[in-house]
């Protein structure tokens, strides 16, 4: 369809600058900070609902919604579960973080918790936060309650042991769809994440279904919906959110954040939504009670848009979008500026046929050429006349949900809006040309960027042109904490140059362009209490202002030998402390610059960027990951693909042989890391270096192609260890795999732990990367540097 005349023109670019001087701060810097809060809207973010009385989550009443210190997260039960194994029945609870008062030899100091079995107390545990009953009877029930001071201060709910070492949720699948090119298509459950969305202590469950046609931005071909369920533990569907037609399926459009972001007890749902995007709610007995459209702007409706446009693109749609788009050339700000080519000709590298501005007649006679000459002679794959089914152009919009119900609360303009369809990103300008790819490259995250409340931060682009947006939500509205824009990276023909590598227009943040990944982190680099956003090979501060952006110097052998260039842009990137003989943390990541970036993999300070250590590969380093690996060594080994091996935490190559790269998971009860392997038909599993396989998940599935990433990993029941929440082969429902092995360590839930409960909620985003907390954990823990919550 011919879209309406959008309400609001885009922005015109920047003029070119010369790139600046400095790759952090700078005295000039400009920051962009939110208007101060008001008492009552200070008051209303400090605010905590208290659970309701049938969620006992083990706390004394005169603790319930206590203010403390520092950032506030979830008011948590004491997740209790009972798995029986071949030794007994395997108990795991947690710790909370307000529970903890300081540290001992092998773990936190606080809470004991008395055991008890069908009412009677039968042990009291001081030292974990597990127990194995060895002489359980059939049919027994369990309670946990904390001891503080000598006095008991509650019971948790009762359970069961469970025969399987894993939680089932039943999940309701979408039905089949079929796409306007005539294909079938079918759903399977996606990524996920959780957030408390009723108050009551316990996690829900929000599930991302991806249809079977789900693409990368640089596939053709038309994708089913993308549906967003939220879900209670007993497989109630509490809402679906069908983002529509206008939403595009695949790993970089649709980043959700589940979180409590305006500190009421109960979690939001945040993300990209278009015309189209509805809400479904449901009864208790499955039944659809309503369903609402997102709200559209005034401006957009009295401009003509409606929830029934579809702006998916046919081959005829795209080669009519060129033709529009040439009849305008002479009128482009960077062709009237002088900084492209003043003919399409001259752009093509062919004679001038044409007189300008263009007819229609010559407009289609250009954009043919390009189709079927231009663009193949750049690359083979260049096959245009077969584009379809992509979104490049109609509204886009920011929508905050409530968590509980699903209602709209809140929808703004997504920013920034896209300008076009990748032509001032940079999407024509390699030889493989792909329009709507760099424009529509997406990030999200939490972080505390005020050290107490959170934020939500939406990216869009990272090869070329950079820009991320912090938002407040207060329960009633968004507000801007601060924009960050690299500006436009300068080309001399946008149809044929390497804007990659090419610093930005904005004379702070230009050096962020071919920086960013395909995930972010928020963590406290710099030890202020406040959480900065590490962008891949740069950091922003919290206050919005650029930290740094990582450069070196190019080895011998690359292709600029001696000139100092960016890191560059990368798959997969972990914060944490790395090594605990540093100070502060360390930020590992691989590179995919082949011979144009210096590094193909990085150790670097995450505080300054300053490389500890690396190497250079020469080829597109794809996967990377850390973890305790080997427990004689001191601190996490790092190891990636491309034959760069193993390495210690000093920059010590300890060999050939690496662990998988797929994800990461705390599971054995020595505090080392495991990996999560599988991919396609394979049953996942979870692998450690020195002893083996220690499980096998039969009948589930990973998702996501080769990366092989379960829906989620996270510490969301029992004690610290995190569960494996992975989806059945029929997408039936998703297990969570509890670890059964016993530990004699002593933590507070991990999701206690700002660092890595904003890394849950980020988890899903684009190629899913593991949480990790804001400490060194592995097995040579030292117990007096874990921070105790509330505690600065």
């Amino acid at each position: 369809m011919t879209p309406p005349t959008p309400p609001t023109p885009p922005t015109s670019p920047a003029p070119p600058t010369a790139s600046p001087a400095a790759r952090g701060r700078t005295p000039s810097a400009r920051r962009r900070r939110p208007a101060a809060l008001t008492a009552a809207a200070l008051a209303g973010l400090l605010a905590l609902g208290a659970p309701p009385a049938q969620a006992d989550d083990g706390l004394p009443r005169g603790d319930r919604g206590k203010p403390s210190s520092g950032v506030r997260l979830e008011r948590l039960d004491r997740g209790l579960v009972a798995v029986s194994t071949g030794e007994g029945v395997f108990l795991s609870w947690r710790l909370l973080g307000h529970e903890v008062t300081g540290h001992t030899d092998s773990g936190m100091a606080g809470a004991d918790f008395r055991v008890y079995r069908d009412g009677k107390r039968i042990a009291t545990v001081t030292d974990s936060t597990n127990y194995l009953d060895r002489d359980a009877p059939a049919g027994a029930e369990y309670r946990v309650a904390a001891v503080v001071r000598g006095k008991e201060t509650g019971r948790s709910a009762a359970v069961t042991p469970r025969s399987e070492a894993y939680v089932e949720l039943p999940l309701k699948k979408p039905a089949d769809g079929v796409t306007p090119a005539g294909e079938t298509y079918t759903y399977s459950a996606n990524d996920m994440s959780v957030g408390d969305v009723d108050g009551d202590g316990r996690y829900e469950y929000v599930v991302k279904w991806d249809p079977s046609n789900s693409k990368d931005v640089s596939q053709v071909g038309y994708t089913g919906n993308v549906y967003i369920d939220t879900y209670r533990l007993d497989g109630t569907l509490l809402h679906r959110v069908d983002l529509g037609v206008n939403i595009r399926a695949g790993a970089h459009y649709t980043q959700f954040l589940v979180y409590d972001f305006d500190g009421d007890g109960r979690s939001e749902m945040m993300f990209k939504t278009a015309p189209g995007t509805k809400t479904v709610r449901y009864d208790e007995r499955g039944r659809v009670v309503s369903e609402r459209y997102v709200t559209m702007p005034r401006a957009d409706v009295k401009a003509g848009y409606s929830h029934r446009d579809d702006y998916r693109m046919s081959a005829a749609d795209y080669r009519e979008h060129l033709v529009e788009t040439f009849l305008g050339w002479h009128e482009h700000p960077e062709v009237a500026a002088g900084r492209w080519p003043a003919t399409l000709e001259e752009a093509f590298g062919i004679e001038r046929r044409h007189a300008y501005p263009l007819s229609r007649a010559a407009a289609e006679d250009l954009a043919d050429h390009f189709l079927d000459v231009y663009a193949p002679s750049r690359s083979a794959r260049n096959n245009l006349r077969a584009f379809e089914g992509f979104v490049l152009s109609g509204p886009e919009y920011l929508t905050v949900f409530d968590g509980a119900t699903g209602r709209e609360l809140q929808t703004v303009r997504y920013e920034p809006g896209r300008h076009d369809d990748g032509l001032m990103w940079g999407d024509y300008a390699m030889s493989r040309i792909e329009p709507g790819n760099r424009v529509d490259r997406f990030l999200s995250g939490v972080a505390h960027l005020d050290g107490k409340h959170p934020s939500a931060v939406f990216a869009r682009g990272y090869y070329t042109r950079a820009t991320l947006v912090a938002y407040r939500w207060d329960g009633r509205r968004l507000k801007r904490d601060w924009s960050v824009d690299s500006g436009w990276t300068p080309m001399d023909n946008p149809f044929d140059d390497s804007p990659h590598g090419v610093d930005g227009t904005d004379p702070e943040y230009g050096t962020l362009t071919t920086q960013g990944f395909h995930s972010l982190s928020a963590a406290d680099v710099d030890g202020d209490g406040r959480q900065e956003i590490v962008y891949g090979a740069a950091t922003i501060d919290d206050d919005g202002d650029l930290l740094y952006s990582s450069f070196a110097e190019a080895p011998t052998g690359s292709a600029e030998p001696g000139r100092t260039v960016r890191l560059g842009h990368g798959d997969a990137m972990h914060v944490t402390d790395i090594d605990p003989a540093r100070p502060g943390l360390e930020v590992f990541t691989v590179h995919e610059g082949g011979r144009s970036a210096p590094y193909g993999h990085a150790l670097r300070d995450a505080a300054t960027g300053e490389v500890l250590y690396g190497g250079y590969t020469g080829v597109d380093t794809g996967r990377g990951m850390v973890g305790d690996v080997d427990p004689a060594r001191p601190g996490l080994e790092t190891w990636a693909s491309n034959g760069v091996g193993l390495w210690s935490a000093d920059g010590q190559r300890l060999g050939n042989a690496t662990p998988g790269t797929n994800m990461s998971i705390r599971w054995s009860g020595d505090l080392t890391t495991q990996i999560v392997n599988g991919t396609g038909e394979t049953a996942p599993t979870v692998d450690d270096w020195r002893r083996g396989r220690l499980l096998t998940a039969e009948g589930a599935r990973a998702n996501n192609g080769t990366k092989g990433n379960p829906s989620l990993v996270a510490d969301v029941l029992g004690d610290w260890r995190e569960e494996l929440l992975v989806r059945t082969a029929d997408s039936s429902a998703v297990r969570m795999y509890v670890s059964t092995e016993v530990t004699g360590h002593k933590l507070y839930t991990l999701m206690h732990d700002p660092q890595y409960r904003a890394e849950v909620a980020r988890q899903q985003t684009t190629y899913n990367q593991p949480a990790h907390p804001s400490f060194h954990l592995g097995a040579g823990t030292d117990w007096s540097e874990v921070p105790v919550p509330g505690r600065r």
